[in-house]
């Protein structure tokens, strides 16, 4: 199964997010901010980082910088309401996915199936 790791500050998309992917066939583990994923990073095994950009204490792409580091197998999807921060995070971690808020949860699970092909167990949205 598909490990995912969710670092989303607005609690109401964090568990929208969150139960989509369950739904989908997809193992979430959601947390706040970037400071709270950290520790997930380092301890467990996660197949992608899905991080919005801009949050407090540490942001998305500092997020994503120490999971190729730390995890260089971990994939990256970042999700951003603000334009101007899509081209930085492009910069900044090249191989990363951005989807750009508003998008509709079919999208954000096509995007994680075509990252993960087979591997992925998503039954799809209707």
């Amino acid at each position: 199964m598909v490990r995912i790791l969710l670092a989303e500050d607005d609690d109401s998309m964090r568990a929208y997010l969150s139960r989509a992917l369950e739904k989908s066939g997809y193992e979430v583990v959601a947390v706040a901010n970037g400071v709270e994923a950290m520790p997930h990073i380092d301890a467990d095994n996660f197949d992608l980082l899905l991080t919005d950009i801009v949050m407090p204490e540490m942001d998305g792409i500092e997020l994503a910088q120490h999971a190729a580091s730390a995890a260089p197998d971990m994939r990256v999807m970042f999700i951003t309401g603000f334009a101007a921060v899509t081209l930085r995070a492009g910069q900044a971690v090249p191989q990363a996915k951005v989807l750009s808020k508003p998008f509709h949860l079919r999208d954000l699970v096509l995007e994680v199936e075509r990252m993960f092909g087979a591997e992925s167990l998503s039954g799809g949205l209707s």
